[in-house]
């Protein structure tokens, strides 16, 4: 008997391999396999759902730090209200234009990205943009309406993170291009936009979280610099100054950890200062084993061990940041 294709292999029986690179591909990972043909897992695809998680995540750090988050029928439901704000539909849009603006980058880094394979068309991806932008603004004005702001507060921070976004990946600042503003913007928006929003969902938004959550961005600009080593050798040939290309990828690595370590420090320092002892201790334990993992894996092969750096290390960072929203909630 004749092999049997294995584009005609139910999907079931394909090698584990096949498979595995088809998960990543709709995950929108590093690594991932061509050759998708329905629109919808392309449109996926280029909304990048692994990068969702972050941002969900920062919701729920923010409605700690409230103080006021109650487990109700409603507030489960409005939380996750806000979490599709954040996740689905505003890290989609970001992840969405970004690919857009960077299609010509990923035809070098990443040939199977959906735009420059040829998987989908740019108007068509231009249609996915404004589609999730116009429904993140109307979600975000319903969620202000239900919280009974004066102050559109969260449809002001929703805007405020589309332009960033769009500043971020657009010509003429395309901020990405500069390794120290885009990997700020990033960090800012993996952890001060969503946080800022979860807060102001269930409390009142003031300048202190702010400030405090911007700071803590300042480890999430660590975390943006691990993104850019996968891209070293596109960004070089385009002229864009990500850390890796100015710095070298060793000193990069090191600028990159040290960011992560140092502000998760700060931030404990911060928790000391406010007689947060417990949570501040428990802070600097979940530092403890990032620093193993950089030492084991990204210090040793930062272009190597980039992911499973990543999958390693940043439970740690997020579970701190979960316990810095709950003391944060404990001084309310």
């Amino acid at each position: 008997m004749p092999d049997t294709p294995s584009s005609q292999v139910p999907p079931q029986t394909q090698p584990p391999a096949n498979r595995n690179a088809k998960a990543r591909q709709l995950l929108g990972m590093k690594g991932a396999a061509s050759g998708e043909t329905s629109i919808w897992k392309i449109r996926l695809q280029l909304m990048k759902p692994i990068t969702w998680i972050p941002l969900i995540w920062g919701v729920v750090c923010g409605a700690a730090s409230s103080g006021n988050f109650t487990w109700t029928l409603e507030n489960v439901l409005i939380s996750a209200a806000c979490m599709l704000l954040a996740g689905p539909l505003m890290a989609g849009y970001t992840q969405t234009l970004n690919d857009f603006y960077d299609r010509d980058i990923d035809a070098i880094n990443e040939p199977y990205r959906p735009i420059p394979s040829g998987a989908i068309s740019v108007p068509q991806v231009a249609t996915q943009i404004l589609l999730l932008l116009g429904a993140g603004i109307g979600l975000s004005y319903g969620l202000d309406r239900w919280a009974g702001h004066e102050f559109l507060t969260i449809t002001a921070i929703c805007l405020i993170g589309s332009f960033l976004a769009y500043i971020y990946s657009a010509p003429p600042l395309k901020l990405k291009q500069n390794g120290w503003l885009g990997n700020y913007a990033l960090g800012a928006s993996y952890i001060t936009l969503p946080w800022c929003t979860g807060h102001a969902l269930f409390g009142d938004l003031n300048l202190n979280i702010l400030l405090l959550t911007m700071f803590y961005s300042l480890a999430g600009l660590g975390i943006a610099i691990v993104n850019d080593f996968k891209s070293v050798e596109g960004d070089r040939q385009l002229g864009l100054k990500s850390l890796p290309v100015m710095f070298g990828v060793d000193q990069a690595a090191w600028i990159c950890v040290l960011m992560i370590d140092i502000f998760q420090v700060g931030v404990a320092l911060y928790l000391i200062g406010i007689h947060q002892n417990l949570y501040a201790t428990i802070l600097l334990l979940l530092v403890i084993p990032q620093i193993t993992f950089q030492d084991m894996y990204f210090l040793r092969d930062p272009l190597g061990n980039d992911v499973k750096y990543q999958a390693s290390a940043q439970p740690f960072l997020v579970l701190g940041m979960l316990v810095v929203g709950l003391a944060l909630g404990h001084t309310v």
